[in-house]
């Protein structure tokens, strides 16, 4: 895949298919636009994932959380079998800019010869452009339009905020039949304090960045995905209250059945299952016997409900 970013100035001379969004998280909603991009490739077409740089929201200073960083969606659009994903600039110019000239940039700049898009997509100034306006222009810059209805679960749309609203409230299996994936997390695994290890529970500890939305503080059952192989775990969200000092809110996995040395090396840990939130214990050793509790019910877990789910 071709990640353009950081400019205006791009060009593709080949004929393509073109899906536009923020695409946070690549829900299952998304999943169909994919799916209508990437078949384009059985007519010879180029498969281009359209977005910005930022949410729109963020520009004013607004606080926003995201589902998945610029580097997850690097993975997923890849794993997608995207061909060119470009990251315009939101610059004044563009948001600025009415439907009809932001169709123009596009097609002067990219050989379009599909769009898809859902009956929910605006664009332009103000959101003023809607699915109507693209088939309106259609014969106007010699494009066809693959328009898509919501996907909806239980009777409601799914969207990134029906998805962020779960994983605020910790409903992180229902965030998952939304997504069509696990939540996840993917970053350097950092140095910690190896009290853990000394413990008889070595942890992979992950710094996410500060715009990631993280599920509440607590006990997670977790899958871990390194150098391509997966590896069943037990993740904790927190801040660490039983262990004196300050830490920031990271994510401390202990891996299953893995003893290599994975220090600055970038791993994926996904939610699986909530288990308990965070808790202060009276003693450490009051913490490992929770540990080892933890540990027992996510490898039941794994060996009983998750396999017949699977």
């Amino acid at each position: 895949m071709r990640y353009i970013k950081n400019t205006m100035d791009f060009e593709i001379t080949e004929p393509s298919v073109i899906t536009l969004g923020k695409f946070d998280g690549l829900h299952l909603g998304h999943r169909y636009l994919m799916e209508a991009v990437v078949k384009g490739k059985a007519e010879g077409l180029k498969s281009v994932v359209f977005t910005f740089d930022i949410p729109p929201k963020a520009v004013n200073g607004a606080a926003y959380k995201v589902l998945s960083t610029k580097e997850e969606k690097l993975s997923i659009f890849e794993d997608a079998g995207i061909d060119y994903l470009i990251e315009c600039p939101f610059t004044e110019q563009l948001r600025q800019m009415m439907p009809y000239d932001f169709l123009k940039m596009l097609t002067d700049r990219i050989c379009i010869k599909k769009i898809a898009a859902g009956t929910d997509f605006r664009f332009g100034y103000k959101r003023s452009g809607s699915y109507l306006d693209l088939e309106r222009y259609a014969d106007t810059f010699s494009y066809e339009t693959v328009i898509t209805e919501k996907k909806q679960y239980k009777g409601r749309d799914i969207s990134s905020t029906r998805i962020r609203t779960c994983i605020e409230n910790g409903e992180i299996e229902e965030a998952n039949r939304l997504l069509g994936y696990h939540y996840f997390v993917r970053a350097k695994v950092e140095h910690g304090n190896a009290l853990g290890r000394t413990l008889g529970f070595p942890t992979a500890n992950l710094l996410p960045p500060p715009e990631k939305l993280l599920p509440p503080n607590g006990g997670y059952c977790s899958q871990i995905l390194i150098d391509g192989k997966l590896y069943n775990g037990i993740s904790n969200i927190g801040r660490k209250p039983t262990i004196k000092g300050e830490y920031p809110v990271g994510v401390e996995t202990n891996i299953f059945d893995f003893d290599g040395d994975i220090y600055g090396k970038t791993i994926q840990v996904s939610f699986l299952k909530y288990l308990r939130p965070e808790q202060k214990f009276d003693s450490v050793d009051d913490l490992v016997v929770q540990m080892e509790a933890d540990r027992n019910t996510c490898k039941e877990f794994f060996e009983k409900e998750y396999l017949q789910r699977n």
